[in-house]
């Protein structure tokens, strides 16, 4: 071991040096393509070494004690339950009586095809919490259907992959639950005060998709009126996803079980869903349970190299550094919080919005935690997670990396992507007016937590 002493001699930086150091390595790992877990798991761990001028073993017991601590955590728990409801919700065919019920109220109007793709979407993403999920779903559902009825396809893959953000947003939602645990902060406070602005993005995709078929008349069809009767059947047959939403999220609040016992139930009421609906054969359970192994360990081993590179780098002070250097200087607290955000606008284009939580809001979250915005400790936890997400989740949309727009435009190869970039510019824009309002009016987010 003597070699790597030597290294950390020549290096010869001091603790905070590293630690910034770090940070442009980091992306540059990144940037070829090295996935987020490993990169931040190297970095964390030759950050060790190196601070410790050589000496490995710190490390090495640090690796023993934090992958047992970090994965025997009660809170991760819920993660799975999560995403195994996810899977089931899938499976259980209720993402297209979602889609059918709200295509019945809202499809006879101009670009009301589009609109009930947006509906479908939030409702899927209140029993699903997955943006990518979401959009895939949805599309499988709704793309044909938009194609029928002569909307283009520009204008369809970019309705689609912005109403997939909606799963990020609307509760329940696992990339808020990370932030939580991150931030130590009450998850189900975190789920009520995602609502609002929930309710506020598709409101605002609405509204964009009625501006756009005016501006651009000829990338909308339209479809015959629904009779009343059609319309109520449609909207009976998506009991499943209220009774499931109601029991989880209002079971939560309720107090009758804990956000964790609520995932689960989740689970097992989409599970009972998709069974009794002739959905769920051994082969399909089978695959739910594999793709949810798979996602929870790669969110896992995200979480465990998030863990070790953010122990490294409070190791070398530079988070506390940052945040007393930010305080030092006086700057207004909503032009430092502006700042932030536009540093998730730009990084969200380039990086999926889980690496972004893990990565970043150990570094921001002591910043903005000592500035003044007027508020509670516990309110500008909660309202700081709330923006965060939703200025990451616009990075799912954005060119020329936004995730939802690849996965909706690999469904359908015959559109150009540069047809959904210019289509989605305009759903960016409401993303956009809606990170304004939520940051001149934290009311707004917060009015629903109790004091």
């Amino acid at each position: 071991m003597d070699w790597i002493r030597e290294i950390a001699q020549f290096v010869g930086m001091s603790r905070l040096e590293l630690g910034f150091w770090s940070f442009p390595i980091l992306l540059g790992l990144i940037f070829l393509r090295a996935p987020i877990g490993l990169a931040m798991f190297l970095c964390g761990v030759v950050g060790w070494v190196f601070a410790m001028n050589g000496n490995a073993v710190p490390i090495m017991a640090k690796l023993k004690s934090e992958t047992y601590t970090t994965f025997s955590s009660y809170s991760l728990t819920i993660i799975p339950m999560f995403l195994l409801m996810g899977q089931f919700a899938t499976l259980s065919g209720m993402s297209s009586a979602l889609f059918k019920a709200a295509e019945s109220c809202l499809g006879h109007r101009k670009g009301g095809v589009a609109m009930a793709s947006v509906g479908a979407c939030a409702g899927f993403g209140a029993i699903c919490g997955s943006s990518l999920a979401t959009a895939a779903t949805m599309g499988r559902v709704a793309l044909p259907e938009l194609k029928k009825h002569g909307y283009s396809g520009g204008f369809s893959t970019a309705t689609l992959a912005a109403g997939g953000t909606l799963g990020i947003l609307i509760p329940p939602s696992v990339i808020l639950v990370i932030y939580a645990i991150i931030t130590e902060q009450n998850i189900a406070k975190l789920f009520l005060a995602a609502f609002v602005p929930g309710i506020l993005a598709a409101l605002g995709y609405v509204i964009t998709i009625s501006i756009y078929v005016r501006l651009y008349p000829g990338s909308a069809g339209t479809r015959p009126p629904v009779p009343m009767a059609e319309r109520w059947k449609a909207l009976g047959e998506t009991w499943p996803v209220l009774v499931i939403f109601s029991l989880v999220v209002g079971g939560i609040y309720a107090g009758w079980f804990t956000p964790t016992e609520g995932a689960a139930v989740g689970a097992a009421g989409t599970g009972i869903v998709a069974l009794v609906g002739g959905n769920l054969s051994w082969r399909l359970l089978g695959e739910a349970l594999i793709g949810t192994a798979k996602t929870t360990a790669m969110i896992f081993f995200i979480v465990l190299g998030a863990s070790l590179y953010n122990s490294f780098l409070a190791l070398s002070g530079a988070p506390q550094f940052l945040a007393d250097f930010v305080l030092s200087q006086e700057f207004s607290p909503f032009f430092v919080l502006s700042i932030i955000l536009l540093f998730y606008l730009v990084f969200g284009c380039i990086m999926d919005s889980l690496s972004m939580i893990l990565l970043t809001v150990p570094i921001f979250f002591p910043v903005i935690s000592g500035l003044d915005f007027g508020l509670s400790p516990e309110h500008v936890a909660i309202w700081f997670g709330i923006l965060v997400l939703i200025v990451v989740e616009v990075g799912l949309i954005t060119p020329p990396v936004g995730m939802n727009l690849f996965i909706i435009n690999a469904m359908d190869r015959e559109t150009p992507m540069t047809e959904t970039y210019k289509a989605v510019m305009f759903f960016i824009g409401s993303d956009i007016v809606r990170v304004v309002l939520l940051v001149a009016f934290p009311a707004i987010t917060l009015f629903l937590i109790p004091t």
